[in-house]
Formats: C-alpha cells, sequence, structure tokens
C-alpha cells in the first residue's frame, strides 16, 4: 500500500453577496414559536428575502407543516421573486432564544447531508454564524467511499453537494471566518478518514507513512522509530503490545514551530485492537478500528495548527501498534519496562493503550513542554460513565477544567471528571512498580487516567482526554455526524492551542 497526500474531503465553499444563476437550492433557517415559525436572521439580506418573498415562503411552508424545530426540514418550490433559485430547503433551528453556534452547525450538518446530488448550494445561515454553517455543512456533507467499487460506488443523485455559497452582506464579511472553519473541518475530516479506513489497510506502518506525508507536505519536521528503533531506544510498552502482530509497531513525531510556548499532544494509535491474549468477544470487534481515533486526532490537529500559522510549538507523540493474539503476544501475567524505566505488570492484554501511551507521554516530556494532552479510546467505562457522546476529561485540575469548558463550547461536549486518590492504591503490583489495571470495575475510567499520571512528570498542565465513544459513531447520522468516524475531539484540541496561543 502506498501512502497518500490529502484530498480534498468536501464540497468547495464560497462566499457570495447575490445569489447568482442555476442556484439548485437555497437554504434558509426556520425558528420556532409559538405564533409559528420566523425566518432567521429577520435583519439580513433584506434585498434577497424581502417582505414579499418571506411572506410567501412562510405561507408555502406553514402549507405543509413546517414548524423550525431544530433540525426539522421542509422543501418547497422557490417563489416567484428568487427568479434564480429553483428550491428552498428550510432547515429547522429551534427556538429562537436558543439558537447557538451549535445549534447552527448541527442544521447545517442535516441540511448538507440531505442535499446529495445538488450541484450548487446557497444559504442564509451564514447571517447568524459563517463559521459555524460552515463547518456544519462541509462536514454533514462529508462521505468515504475509496473502497467502493463500481457496484456500490454512490450514483450521481447520491454524491455529496458539489458546491455551497454562503450569503454575506459585503464583499469583506467573514472571510477569515471562513478560512479557518473550512481548514478546521478539513481537518476533522482528516482524522474521519483515518479513522474510517479499515485495519487491511490502515497498519501501524501504513498509518506512519502517510502522517509522514501529510506532515511533509505541511513543512513539519518528522521523525519515524520502527521497531528496531524502538527496541534500541527502550520502547517495552509500544514493543510489547505490538509484538503479537506480523505487522511491527512504530512511534511517529510530528513537529511544528511556531512560538515559545510548547504543547505536547499524545494519541492512542491502535489500529486494530482484538484484545490480545485478553481476548474481546467477536460481537462488534469490527468497530475497533476506530482504536487510533486519539492517533488520528492529534495528527490532524497538529497540522492544522501549521496550517492556521498559530504562535506556538505544537509536537504530536504517536504510538502506533496492533493488538493480535499469537505465540509472539505479551501473556497476562508478563511484565514489561516501559520507556523511562517503569515496570508494569500486564494483568490484561486489552488494557493496552494506556501501555503505548505511557512510553509515548515520557518521550514527549522530555521536550519540556508546558501543557500536555493526550487522547485516547481509553476505556469501555467512559460509555458507561457519561455515554457515547461525551468526552470524559481528567488531568491537572485547572487545565482540565479549562479544556472541558473548551470542548463544550465548541459542541464536542467534554465533561471534566475526578482522579480519586483512594483508587490509586488498586493499580499497585505484587511484582513491578505497577498493575496495568485494577482487580474491580469500578471507575475503570479513573483508574486508566490514574496510570497515565504516573508517567507525567510534576509541573506539567495535563488533560487526559477518553473519547471511547464519542470517537465513532455505531448509529444513525446526527446533525453533521455520519456514521463511522466523527473527527472528535479536533475541535476541541485547535480551541484549546488557540486558547494557550492567546494568553
Amino acid at each position: 500500500m502506498t501512502a497518500v497526500a490529502d484530498r480534498s474531503l468536501g464540497p468547495e465553499l464560497a462566499r457570495t453577496e447575490t445569489i447568482g444563476p442555476d442556484t439548485d437550492v437555497l437554504v434558509i433557517g426556520l425558528t420556532s414559536s409559538e405564533n409559528g415559525p420566523s425566518i432567521a436572521p429577520d435583519d439580513l439580506f433584506g434585498d434577497v428575502l424581502t417582505a414579499e418573498v418571506r411572506a410567501e415562503l412562510l405561507d408555502h411552508l406553514g402549507a405543509v407543516g413546517a414548524k423550525g424545530k431544530a433540525e426539522e426540514l421542509t422543501r418547497v418550490p422557490a417563489p416567484a421573486g428568487l427568479d434564480n433559485v429553483t428550491s428552498v430547503l428550510a432547515v429547522g433551528l429551534g427556538a429562537a432564544d436558543k439558537v447557538d453556534a451549535e445549534q447552527i452547525r448541527r442544521s447545517a450538518g442535516v441540511a448538507g447531508r440531505a442535499l446529495s446530488g445538488t450541484e450548487l448550494v446557497v444559504t442564509t445561515l451564514s447571517g447568524l454564524d459563517l463559521g459555524a454553517a460552515v463547518e456544519g455543512f462541509y462536514l454533514g456533507a462529508y462521505s468515504f467511499t475509496p473502497f467502493r467499487s463500481e457496484k456500490s460506488a454512490p450514483k450521481p443523485d447520491e454524491r455529496p453537494v458539489a458546491r455551497i455559497e454562503f450569503l454575506v452582506p459585503e464583499a469583506d464579511f467573514g472571510e477569515e471566518a471562513l478560512f479557518r472553519a473550512q481548514l478546521v473541518a478539513e481537518a476533522v475530516a482528516t482524522a474521519r478518514d483515518f479513522v474510517n479506513t479499515p485495519p487491511s489497510h490502515l497498519f501501524p506502518a501504513e498509518f506512519a507513512a502517510r502522517a509522514e506525508v501529510l506532515a511533509e507536505a505541511a513543512g513539519l519536521e518528522v521523525e519515524v522509530l520502527d521497531e528496531k528503533a524502538l527496541d534500541a531506544g527502550g520502547y517495552g510498552g509500544v514493543l510489547g503490545v505490538g509484538k503479537g502482530s506480523s505487522r511491527p509497531p512504530r512511534l511517529v513525531r510530528l513537529s511544528y514551530s511556531g512560538g515559545a510556548k510548547k504543547i505536547a499532544l499524545v494519541g492512542k494509535g491502535i489500529t486494530f485492537d482484538t484484545g490480545g491474549i485478553s481476548i474481546k468477544p467477536a460481537q462488534n470487534m469490527e468497530n475497533m478500528t476506530s482504536d487510533m481515533a486519539g492517533a488520528a486526532a492529534v495528527i490532524a490537529t497538529t497540522l492544522l495548527a501549521a496550517r492556521l500559522g498559530l504562535p506556538v510549538t505544537v509536537t504530536a507523540t504517536v504510538p502506533m501498534a496492533e493488538n493480535m493474539p499469537s505465540a509472539t503476544a505479551q501473556r497476562p501475567g508478563d511484565v514489561l519496562t516501559q520507556y523511562g524505566g517503569t515496570t508494569v505488570e500486564v494483568l490484561n492484554t486489552d488494557a493496552e493503550g494506556r501501555l503505548i501511551l505511557a512510553d509515548a507521554i515520557v518521550r514527549a516530556a522530555e521536550d519540556s513542554p508546558d501543557y500536555l494532552i493526550d487522547v485516547a479510546t481509553l476505556t469501555g467505562a467512559q460509555m458507561v460513565a457519561l455515554g457515547t457522546r461525551t468526552p470524559g476529561v481528567m488531568g491537572t485540575d485547572d487545565f482540565r477544567d479549562r479544556v472541558a469548558r473548551l470542548s463544550r463550547e465548541v459542541g464536542e461536549n467534554g465533561w471534566a471528571m475526578p482522579l480519586p486518590t483512594e483508587l490509586r492504591a488498586d493499580l499497585n503490583s505484587k511484582i513491578a512498580d505497577l498493575a496495568n489495571v485494577a482487580q474491580h470495575r469500578w471507575g475503570g475510567m479513573l483508574s486508566a487516567a490514574l496510570f497515565l499520571k504516573e508517567f507525567v512528570p510534576e509541573g506539567v498542565e495535563w488533560a487526559h482526554l477518553d473519547v471511547a465513544g464519542p470517537a465513532y459513531n455505531t448509529g444513525g447520522p446526527f446533525g453533521y455526524i455520519g456514521k463511522g468516524g466523527t473527527g472528535v475531539p479536533v475541535r476541541t484540541l485547535i480551541a484549546v492551542i488557540e486558547d494557550i496561543a492567546a494568553e
């Protein structure tokens, strides 16, 4: 398999002051109230949506039952006053006093997904929040089809919308917002592409090669350690997890130098997780193709920081391995030596993510970062505690709370969780410095974070994001999230980096 460079992952985007000819669909926002639906925004684009056009649209929409409920879709023929438009798609925003950036993002995503086969779309949602509308449309229209043959490839009327134009009130309105939002959406789509690529085609060496191609194209410094270099360097966690597979592990380092503040990102890159000797049940194991979503997110975010030219230094340290059972696999009861010298008794080979992360955290800490964020699809306990759409955020108190707050602000819903001191003793081993799991099921997400905490140096602001559920959607589409990889938490990470850069 040959490594590939980045590709265009979504529709062409542009700003426009007017609705040009051959517009297939005009997308408008509709809010709900006791007095019926209203078109939002109500104070912009009067030259396009005149009072007469608005009144006729509301009559048509009301006649077919449109209420303006959040993410409700209603499509009607364009009224006579919209000469260049074939039809109008109204997307619900819910109650007017509750419309925020995330609701605009979700509604735009639903609209973008519904417009498959459309060549040209113009929208007025840009008058509410241009950045949110761009992200929502782009990510809602995302599709992943590289592995479809002609038998099942999308037909012309099933392909994502080709071009979306965002109506703006004046020529220079929103240029910076469009630029940033498109780059953010492309980064999320890059992470989704990595996650959606099957493990037959994205094993450690290939994952590392693809990351290297993207990083070099973005002007980043790249270092890739193969199995020989990992052995020489003493990366016992990465080697221990990867030694059961015929496809050996890697560790990738990507560095963007833009300023004095140093941010270390670490992402779990298990390209497939069988559980190893502690093998998982067969049912739903195919979803473990997503166990490298943390790695995908930190790679995409580092590339994004470079493309945005942020005045900080960001270094991603990404361990990659395939966790397989075989005659050479590590066994429950084995002891391995992590990078840096800590010994760990492996009680459960399915608790492998923390072993590769520990190596990477110690290596990342050698750069003396001011902040360290690790991201992983680490525990099923995350979903038990918080469900499938809410990342758990742990770490040093102030930074943990800051990351969780910013995550909620961008719509990725991170929630701060504690690190109870009484759980730490459950990670003691009879024969080594640490055991990789506690011998009970209580607080599994928190125990995993406490294990990682052992490898984070004092004085480093640290956050650990457990995205086991949020990184991969096994259900139906919703908002701007489709089935499969979601790209969570790329938007959280870049928001945190921008917040640090603004200090």
